[in-house]
């Protein structure tokens, strides 16, 4: 059955891979992007079925007026996809005040306020399905990308307890977590400036692989967007879906550890309870 999907960042990486493959199968797409243009050749070709949208993560008032303006104009919005966002790559230290916020604002405060927006028209047609895709980096961390880190944690922590607080309303939550896959995201990596003292350190040697192109991507993007699309339009979805063998990989002894972790600590834990209780 057709339905109606709402994709920001749609005009690059999973983002446009998503897009296409939707209007392949007979959905409808609201596409949101920065640049008019970038998707004229789709509109060309899909007419009605693509709705392009004008829309800067980085401006609220945008965002609310992107969404406010698909629900309108659609009968019912299905699925939200929060896709847009970008990499920073750069040891803490050698990032700038600018390119910290920019990150934040943009994968962070700028999922939150689309979720924001478009919880109130979900709830009012009595449900609906948001999408945000996160990353492996939503559960390990890279030297490197520590503020990308944050801002995937971070909306990871935002979702889980909005899931808790929507479910009632029949709205529900995927959050997507692909491993290093293969879309322009290391093309549109931003840089920090480098500091010296860094070079022979574990960000000296991510930044390496990454120039040299000995970092490993063996994520597909068709393949990873079919799963989130399966995903999606199944009846009971898992919160967090796991995509590519590097990401199952990572994730699983990285969450083992931390499992262990705590458990070493169970009396230290217990000990900290108040005494009369």
């Amino acid at each position: 059955m057709s339905k109606t999907w709402f994709i920001t960042g749609a005009s690059s990486g999973l983002g446009l891979e998503m897009t296409q493959q939707l209007l392949t199968q007979g959905h409808k797409v609201v596409a949101t992007i920065r640049r008019a243009e970038a998707l004229a050749q789709l509109k060309h070709v899909y007419g009605e079925r693509l709705d392009v949208v004008p829309l800067d993560l980085v401006k609220p008032e945008s965002i609310s007026s992107a969404v406010e303006g698909a629900f309108e104009r659609h009968d019912r919005i299905d699925v939200i996809v929060s896709n847009a966002g970008y990499g920073l790559f750069g040891a803490a230290e050698e990032l700038t005040n600018e390119e910290v916020d920019r990150q934040i604002a943009t994968n962070l405060t700028g999922s939150i306020h689309l979720i924001r927006a478009a919880l109130p028209f979900l709830r009012k047609q009595g449900g609906g399905r948001i999408v945000q895709v996160s990353s492996e980096g939503g559960q390990i961390a890279y030297p490197g990308f520590s503020l990308y880190h944050a801002t995937k944690w971070g909306i990871e922590g935002f979702v889980e307890a909005v899931a808790q607080e929507v479910a009632p309303f029949g709205i529900d939550f995927i959050i997507a977590e692909p491993g290093p896959t293969g879309t322009n995201f290391g093309a549109n990596l931003v840089h920090a400036t480098p500091m010296d003292v860094y070079d022979n350190t574990p960000a000296g040697a991510v930044r390496r692989a990454i120039t040299d192109g000995s970092f490993e991507i063996r994520g597909d993007a068709a393949r990873t967007v079919a799963a989130i699309i399966s995903a999606a339009e199944s009846p009971n979805p898992p919160l967090r879906l796991t995509l590519g063998s590097t990401a199952y990989s990572s994730i699983s002894p990285a969450l083992s550890a931390r499992l262990a972790a705590l458990e070493a600590q169970r009396d230290v834990a217990n000990s900290a309870d108040r005494p009369d209780l």
